[in-house]
């Protein structure tokens, strides 16, 4: 049992008094450090080992004053001797110690200065004998009570996990798996923790393994079994004529070591597999962090990008503060000047429960419950102030894990769930104990956070938490979009929207919302959840957001827009995400958070509402249609080949058609595809529509890729497929205009300001990886290359990862053109766009990728398309819009104002059918 501060500091000025008279320092240095390793409860001859004999660099024998294996090192001096060469002497030892057992602490002494080095912080800390009472803290470390700062990336994560992914392989190659390897790990994660932590004394667990198993790891199976079934016994209830070394253990319950599991099998390399993890400082390591990458390495494919795959505390804080966290503390600083209020406040707080219905390792839990936690203490602290603390520290401590509630679909993340609940409650208690001077620890384990192992979306929430006491819903449900869903998953998501039009579109995320949205009806739950941004763009928005509002009365409270969740992992995938907060009730306090850079940090903006398409705006869903809103020319897919590729040439492929056949030039014309249009690529095909049989007869290879191309359409599985092989010398699907059009690349990158478009004649064939607007005129490319075009395509285009897909009936046809441009207007636009065609073709070299490459666009045409911008701007209003926030307002006021129109004028059309009959 590790002792309290108090006791602590007690012993400091003890040992002070005892110690600063002369003395035989030579004689006495054992006794000076057995005396000082006390002041902290820590018995030194059990963990440190004076005058070890060790290798100097320089090949010379050498003395280690004293040594504690992976934690500290103390070289003494006599009283006035250069504290600076002990610790060059200290330093001299390193390359002759293991690095297992390399110290983060130097400790240099002449029995009246102390000059400790933390070597991990690289910090100097130096005071006299006489002043240690005011410098325990930073010997915490040897009571268990060192303050630790957990780094996402800190490879002490990653070297854990990988441990436990060797030892995890080497148990399921000898048949030790399934269930009973996931428990026997999650339990050897909580040894592990418990002995750098102070739930077991330090190192108790890999002395136990080191003293009293064999090196062969025969016997290490048989003795780690009787080390769970102790941990599971009250001690009263323990045999009497025990190992002496089990019976220090605690007693620890919580159901964690009840279940009876098969004993395992151990060898030399594996029981040395499970001491390399018992050497590591798991005091270091954030349950948070560590709960995924334990689960990523179980997942070979996975373990590749270790630590690629967790939720950073970054991007969870980021949901948790708006959510209730800044809310909890404004509360906090207006209550706490009254002790009255205050404890009322802590009585709240104490009431609060949570669920995150996807939890996998619990980090939204642990986070969470780890930030009330530090509100609780500045509470105590506020309830404090007098400075005569606690009578007892456990009747003031309301806050436990049964407040966090989870599900999982995987069984051995919702134990690590559950084990990394106690463990950070654990912390905190140090926390506590630090902060008030009591020795808190919950041992045996009461109380447990209820994580269910199950299907979220086919469980009753109501069973897991009753939706009556219920405060936050909170979460990243998966990450599984539509076109890559198991048929099973399509189908739970179907049947959770009740079998709606379009609901086979959506992707597995939107169940989540949909399933929460019917669990929250008439409560105050507030719900909080990371999902991919194609739930508020493109086609999925008015379905699933349709539901929500409309059916279910939801507000959104607020939300991020796009940005990067991701985090700095070697090798880690991004994922382009949206945060949103939404309720069954509404609020007057509703925020946008805005991204200049995805990757960056985002702004906050005080919003009246926030609509669908996360702006702030009436609640309005785009839906697709097929004739655009406004008089504005049709827009078309490009021509489909459908060949099997026999149409399609590069350049050097057509040259070389062409040496054999020359006669077959006039049936080659240009095909322009997203990607040719982009990079600069020349790519042809064979364009036979209306040509001449005679010529097409004498044309003995192009006749060869006709043949090819009629087989390859007979081949096909699709019916519709097979009917065009009557039909070989045609595209699959033609649909080429007849004069001059403007070119839209479906797909863009989002890193480009303005998606690029250009003109082409009739003589180029577009490709179906574009769109084109036949009889386009400047005017019409003016204001498809502007910025409030674009803002309007961020908002409402659907997306491949992050980049644009331009949609002709989602984000064209409904988009909202100038009202009543003037000649003049119209004229400025042209003479714009005009310009940065002409700019355009001073750069013959460069491809449009790199015209419009954030990083390589020529400063000639950032300023055309400035004033172009402009422009366009002012068609649409006099007064220039001040934010892409503004413009999206705008235009969703326009869109609104068009369709309202465009319903009128339908419901007029309707009556007068109803007439004529």
């Amino acid at each position: 049992m590790a002792l309290s501060w108090n006791e602590i500091k007690d012993r400091a000025v003890k040992f002070s008094k005892e110690w600063e008279n002369d003395f035989n320092e030579e004689a006495e240095a054992k006794s000076f450090m057995d005396d000082f390793f006390n002041v902290f409860g820590i018995p030194r001859r059990r963990v440190a080992g004076f005058e070890i004999h060790i290798k100097k660099e320089s090949g010379k024998q050498g003395f280690i004053d004293l040594l504690w294996k992976a934690n500290i090192l103390i070289e003494f001096k006599s009283k006035g001797k250069d504290l600076d060469k002990a610790h060059t002497q200290a330093k001299d030892y390193f390359p002759g110690i293991k690095d297992a057992d390399l110290p983060k602490y130097i400790l240099v002494c002449d029995f009246a200065r102390f000059r400790l080095y933390d070597l991990d912080e690289n910090t100097t800390t130096e005071f006299e004998l006489k002043d240690l009472v005011s410098n325990v803290q930073h010997f915490g470390f040897i009571a268990g009570y060192q303050k630790k700062i957990f780094n996402e990336q800190d490879p002490a994560n990653i070297r854990a996990a990988e441990l436990m992914g060797k030892l995890h392989d080497r148990l399921k190659e000898i048949g030790y798996d399934g269930h009973p390897l996931e428990v026997y790990l999650v339990r050897l994660l909580f040894c592990l923790f418990a002995e750098d932590t102070t739930i077991f004394n330090k190192q108790q667990f890999q002395d136990y393994l080191e003293q009293r198993t064999t090196i062969d790891g025969s016997d290490l199976a048989a003795k780690i079994q009787e080390l769970f079934q102790v941990l599971n016994t009250p001690t009263e209830k323990r045999f009497k004529n025990l190992d002496e070394q089990l019976s220090e253990f605690p007693y620890v319950n919580g159901k964690l070591f009840e279940e009876v599991l098969p004993t395992a099998s151990f060898d030399t390399k594996m029981r040395q597999a499970v001491l390399d993890c018992c050497y590591l400082d798991w005091s270091k390591i954030s349950p948070a962090i560590f709960g995924s990458m334990f689960q990523s390495v179980m997942n070979p494919t996975e373990r590749r990008n270790l630590g690629a795959h967790y939720t950073s505390e970054k991007n969870i804080l980021k949901l948790i503060k708006p959510l209730f966290l800044d809310e909890l503390w404004t509360e906090f600083d207006t209550v706490k000047g009254n002790k009255h209020k205050l404890q009322e406040f802590h009585k709240k707080i104490s009431n609060l429960k949570f669920l995150d219905p996807a939890c996998g390792c619990g980090n939204f839990l642990v986070i969470t419950y780890r930030e009330l936690r530090l509100l609780e203490i500045e509470i105590l602290r506020s309830l404090n102030k007098s400075g005569q603390g606690f009578l007892d520290v456990r009747e003031i401590i309301w806050l436990d894990v049964d407040m966090m509630c989870g599900i999982e679909y995987e069984e051995f993340p919702a134990r690590i769930a559950e084990v990394a609940m106690w463990l950070i409650d654990h912390q905190m208690n140090m926390q506590i104990s630090n902060e008030f001077g009591q020795y808190f620890v919950r041992l045996p384990l009461k109380k447990a956070a209820k994580i269910v192992h199950g299907d979220a979306l086919e469980a009753n929430w109501n069973d897991v938490v009753s939706n009556t006491q219920l405060s936050y819903i909170l979460g990243n449900p998966p990450f599984i979009g539509s076109k890559i869903m198991k048929q099973s998953q399509r189908d739970a998501i179907v049947k959770e929207f009740d079998n709606i039009d379009g609901s086979g579109v959506l992707d597995y995320v939107t169940g989540w919302y949909i399933k929460a949205a019917k669990y929250i009806q008439n409560t105050k739950i507030k719900v909080g959840y990371v999902s991919t941004n194609s739930i508020v763009q493109g086609e999925q928005t008015s379905i699933l957001w349709g539901q929500m509002l409309n059916k279910y009365g939801i507000k959104i409270h607020f939300a991020h827009r796009t940005f990067k969740w991701s985090n700095e992992a070697k090798g880690n995938a991004a994922v382009y995400c949206t945060i949103i907060g939404f309720a069954n009730f509404d609020t007057n306090s509703k925020s946008i958070y805005e991204y200049e850079d995805i990757k960056g940090e985002p702004h906050e903006m005080k919003v009246k509402n926030i609509n669908p398409y996360l702006v702030d705006a009436k609640d309005i869903f785009i839906n697709k249609r097929r004739k655009p809103i406004c008089n504005a020319p049709e827009i078309s897919f490009g021509s489909m080949p459908n060949d099997g590729g026999y149409f399609l040439f590069t350049d050097e492929e057509k040259k070389e058609f062409l040496t054999s056949e020359p006669k077959s030039a006039k049936f080659f014309k240009p095909l322009i595809s997203a990607h040719e249009f982009l990079n600069g690529h020349k790519r042809w095909c064979l364009w036979l529509k209306d040509a001449n049989p005679t010529d097409l007869k004498e044309a003995q290879l192009v006749n060869e890729r006709i043949e090819k191309v009629r087989k390859s359409r007979a081949e096909s599985t699709r019916a519709a497929t097979q009917k065009l092989a009557s039909f070989p010398t045609l595209f699959g699907e033609d649909r080429q205009p007849k004069s001059e059009y403007v070119l839209i690349p479906r797909h863009s990158s989002e890193n480009r300001k303005y998606i690029p478009m250009g003109f082409f004649d009739e003589k180029s064939i577009a490709s179906d990886s574009c769109l084109f607007i036949e009889g386009a005129k400047l005017y019409h490319f003016g204001v498809l290359m502007s910025i409030i075009h674009m803002t309007w395509i961020k908002h409402v285009c659907g997306r491949i990862k992050s980049d644009y897909r331009y949609s002709n009936e989602l984000v064209y046809n409904n988009y909202p053109w100038p009202e009543s441009p003037s000649e003049k207007q119209i004229k400025n636009i042209d003479n714009a766009a005009q310009k940065v065609l002409d700019i355009r073709l001073q750069f013959p070299q460069s491809t449009l990728a790199d015209l419009y490459a954030p990083l390589t666009m020529p400063p000639q045409l950032v300023k055309a398309h400035n004033e172009l911008d402009k422009a366009v701007d002012m068609a649409y209003r006099n007064q220039p819009f001040t934010s892409e926030a503004k413009r999206m307002e705008f235009l969703f006021e326009l869109y609104e104002k068009y369709t309202a129109d465009l319903f009128t004028t339908e419901k007029v059309k309707k009556v007068k059918k109803k007439v004529v009959q």
